[in-house]
């Protein structure tokens, strides 16, 4: 996992894919055409590519009325406007009507840096989840990124998918499995069950690694669909290991923890510590040192799990 991608890139790559493809694609977005690399595509398919400026209730409504029409639409901008700004638009224009938009969002969870608070989105898992007919995805890498995005188009129906800003670590290649509400096994194990989506994964991998070291068999499942959630792995590591830890670069409020927090309380009541951020706004900072203030080191993620399985 020395290699670095992007998935703002992989996401413009995978899209010029699939209009070569020939897949009956338009991307709209609000003034960030090339920070969410639709250039990509508008360099070979300028008509593929509608920016309607800074106006992303606007690019939600352009977006439903070109899904109206049959097409695939892909609505591109960043997490909090997608999931706030646009979420009328979104839940009554596009979810509603079970409309075929794709709305992509960058600068997810903490990504969004030193841009302050505005710009971070920890919220938006929670906010989408709550929406009926809304599938919510979540990936990992560039890798991940580009299956997911190609799965999410050739679904019918409205799409939220999660990406971040900068580069970040590879961790899956080609190969890498996606199915809309299955989780991904990476590894077995017996004595705790980690959970993760997005690209915070790769702390928990890096944490998995040092338990591992420490004597301790951890089970760990990538979680990339989080609505449909996959209630069988869940369910399974309750009923096989009683231990479960999960960790989200969101709010542990309504997000991947809520989400696995309601499986296990309707199925199988089960011993669960939710990793993410506290109900707190967050601070301008550097990625690395936010993930370090609220809770999501790697350091942190081993010293909780610990506690966890020693109890």
């Amino acid at each position: 996992m020395n290699s670095c991608g992007n998935t703002r890139k992989a996401f413009g790559e995978e899209l010029l894919n699939l209009v070569q493809e020939g897949e009956d694609i338009i991307a709209v977005c609000a003034d960030t055409r090339d920070s969410m690399r639709l250039d990509l595509l508008a360099e070979k398919f300028s008509n593929r590519v509608i920016n309607v400026g800074i106006a992303e209730q606007n690019m939600m409504m352009v977006a439903a009325g070109i899904a109206s029409t049959g097409k695939i639409a892909f609505a591109a901008t960043y997490a909090m406007l997608n999931s706030m700004r646009a979420l009328e638009q979104v839940r009554t224009f596009v979810a509603y009507p079970k409309l075929n938009v794709k709305i992509v969002s960058g600068l997810s969870g903490l990504t969004g840096s030193i841009e302050g608070v505005t710009h971070q989105c920890i919220e938006d898992l929670a906010i989408m989840r709550s929406i009926p007919n809304m599938v919510v995805l979540a990936s990992a890498d560039y890798a991940s990124t580009k299956v997911i995005v190609r799965e999410a188009a050739e679904y019918t129906g409205p799409v939220y998918i999660r990406i971040g800003r900068d580069d970040t670590p590879d961790i899956f290649d080609g190969s890498y499995s996606f199915e809309i509400g299955k989780a991904n096994k990476l590894q077995d194990g017996k004595d705790l069950c980690m959970i993760s989506t997005g690209l915070i994964l790769d702390h928990a991998i890096k944490a998995v690694k040092i338990l591992q070291n420490r004597g301790f068999s951890i089970r760990l499942l990538e979680m990339p669909s989080i609505k449909p959630i996959d209630k069988e792995a869940i369910i399974k590591a309750a009923q096989d290991i009683g231990k479960l830890v999960t960790v989200e670069e969101h709010t542990i409020l309504g997000g991947l923890g809520g989400a696995v927090a309601e499986v296990l309380t309707d199925n199988i009541p089960t011993r669960l510590t939710r990793l993410g951020i506290n109900d707190v706004f967050t601070e301008s900072g550097e990625y690395i040192d936010l993930l370090n203030k609220y809770g999501l080191s790697v350091e942190n993620i081993v010293r909780q799990s610990e506690k966890l399985i020693l109890e």
